[in-house]
């Protein structure tokens, strides 16, 4: 019987060799095919089956759906909510529980592995029993009325591509329910996050805890409200994403000519309020520094902006995307109706010209940074001295060690300093800190943002990374740069140990264990060691994305008009 059990037991080993064999790059090295493999398994490990019904729990509270609301209890809007899901779980150890912003990243890391699953996985938070009536999805459990950044319509369209790519099947059914969900999420975010209509969006924490002066999901303690560079640009990105599916859509359904238009639109709308010229203060762009600041609105109407640099302004060069003309072709009179929506607000010009044809094949960009301001801002992305670490780009800016930014109110003071390891803070529990460490999803989207613009400016567009270090690359190469720094993390470095493990002696040196790669929330912006939950393989499995998009892929993929376009369905 055991010889029996051997046997199975091998038949299995052999099996999930070839697997992940099969998804690992030609060329990968032994010490990476571990990291890949591992990083997957991890993510396929989080699957969790999540159980709870919302209107049993809130009645065990004493709230009906018709009661009164009571302060003090938790996602009492939240009455038609059932989960009764496997879900990919953020940590099934220390968060065993969803939060949508991570699932969307999780689903790009899965379509590695398990497509379908991921589609599943992107599909689930947008039926029903979850996205509440007035379209908002649920952002995690303590909180399923809190504000996560709206990743979920690029994850789709992401997850969409790869298996287009892989398998040469285009799932555009499953594009077009995701499409028609988003779409009254989409609207949520219009009504509710852009309270003076004047598309500049005030989106609470959106994910990123203590990353500003003062705590985004509660009253500022100056009144007024918060213009956030990161919540402007993060509609941007969303505006950008649902224009890419409706072009996709239109190929086979003419109606949505009407929804390429209207996102358009919108992201012009949302593009020229970030390039608004106002009186000092008054702009995201702060034109002295380089850098997009949020901006305090205070109740007198004045405007203070808020100069720490940090991933929040960052995000506007990650609303970048390109259009390829046989994808424009497919929508009729396009070219026609952008002129005519010119002559009528002529203060959008400046913002519409920027979609101009570019280098690589008549390709047209829509991104908020124009070439100046992209230039300026990769200025500050690509130094040591400031976003990259030997690990990837941190969440704020090495110069805040020395320059801390304070903000004083009534004689107590708000600081904001680079903290490359664990918080400081107590904001948001005191368990995470993105104010210095490295996080993989925001690496990711930075990794998207260069290589969209790679597209649309090719080869002859080069910056010196490091900044002032004299080397110059192609933001292609800029984007396997930063891809393989993070990948270094968990690779054996030439003393054989793997930053990750930091200074744990036994991860680091013991051969039973040094080959055991864990997977942190997030990392030291100095050093690379792993920091949060040891588990949360979840966003952090991206690296397994990145090293199969850089070990198969080339340069020239990104330059091609429409590639890889075969059966639809």
């Amino acid at each position: 019987m055991a010889r029996g059990f051997d046997s199975v037991f091998q038949e299995r080993i052999a099996e999930a060799d070839a697997f992940y064999r099969e998804l690992t790059p030609r060329g990968a090295s032994e010490d990476e095919a571990r990291v890949l493999r591992q990083a997957l398994a991890g993510m396929l490990w989080t699957k969790q089956y999540y159980g709870f019904d919302l209107e049993t729990w809130l009645a065990e509270h004493g709230l009906d759906p018709w009661s009164l609301p009571r302060p003090g209890i938790r996602n009492r809007e939240w009455f038609h909510m059932v989960s009764d899901d496997i879900i990919s779980m953020p940590d099934k150890w220390e968060y065993p529980w969803f939060a949508a912003w991570d699932l969307a990243f999780h689903t790009v890391a899965l379509s590695v592995a398990d497509n379908r699953f991921a589609k599943q996985q992107l599909e689930l938070l947008l039926q029903n029993a979850y996205q509440h009536p007035n379209g908002q999805i649920p952002a995690y459990e303590w909180n399923f009325g809190d504000v996560n950044p709206p990743v979920h319509a690029w994850a789709a369209y992401f997850v969409y591509l790869i298996e287009q790519r892989r398998t040469g099947h285009a799932d555009t059914a499953f594009l077009e329910r995701t499409f028609q969900k988003l779409l009254t999420n989409f609207t949520w975010w219009v009504n509710r996050k852009d309270p003076e209509g004047r598309n500049i969006f005030q989106g609470g924490f959106l994910g990123l805890d203590n990353i500003g002066v003062f705590d985004r999901s509660a009253p500022l303690p100056t009144g007024g409200s918060l213009e956030q560079a990161d919540g402007t640009a993060w509609m941007a990105l969303y505006c950008q994403s649902m224009l890419q599916i409706a072009v996709e859509l239109v190929e086979d359904n003419p109606a949505y000519e009407e929804q390429v238009l209207k996102f358009v639109e919108h992201y012009l709308w949302i593009a020229g309020s970030m390039d608004r010229v106002g009186d000092l203060g008054d702009e995201l762009w702060d034109e002295e520094d380089g850098f997009f600041y949020d901006v305090l609105r205070l109740p007198d109407g004045q405007a203070v902006r808020l100069k720490v640099r940090s991933m929040v302004g960052l995000l506007p060069l990650c609303a970048s995307t390109v259009f390829r003309p046989r994808q424009l072709e497919r929508v009729s009179g396009l070219g026609e109706r952008l002129r005519r929506f010119a002559d009528r607000h002529p203060s959008l010009s400046v913002t519409l010209a920027s979609a101009q044809a570019g280098v690589a094949g008549g390709a047209r960009l829509l991104s908020v940074v124009d070439e100046k301001r992209l230039l300026r801002v990769l200025g500050h992305l690509l130094s040591e001295e400031e976003f990259l670490s030997p690990y990837g780009i941190r969440s704020l800016s090495r110069y805040h060690a020395e320059h801390p930014y304070t903000f004083w109110v009534r004689g107590e003071e708000y600081r904001v300093s680079y903290l490359p390891a664990e918080s400081d803070t107590g904001m948001f529990g005191g368990n995470s800190n993105w104010r210095g460490p490295v996080w993989f999803p925001m690496n990711a989207l930075v990794v998207r943002a260069l290589l969209n613009l790679y597209g649309f400016y090719g080869d002859e567009f080069t910056v010196e990374c490091p900044t002032g270090s004299g080397t110059r690359m192609t933001l292609y190469k800029v984007a396997e740069e930063i891809s393989r720094r993070l990948a270094r993390l968990f690779l054996r470095g030439e003393d054989g140990r793997r930053p990750v493990y930091g200074g744990q002696e036994k991860f680091r040196s013991d051969p039973y264990w040094r080959d055991l790669i864990l997977f942190h929330e997030y990392f030291h912006g100095d050093n690379g060691a792993g920091i949060g939950a040891a588990h949360q393989t979840g966003w952090t499995g991206l690296v397994a994305a990145l090293m199969q998009l850089f070990g198969t892929l080339t340069p020239g993929d990104f330059l091609t008009d429409d590639p890889g376009r075969k059966e639809r369905s």
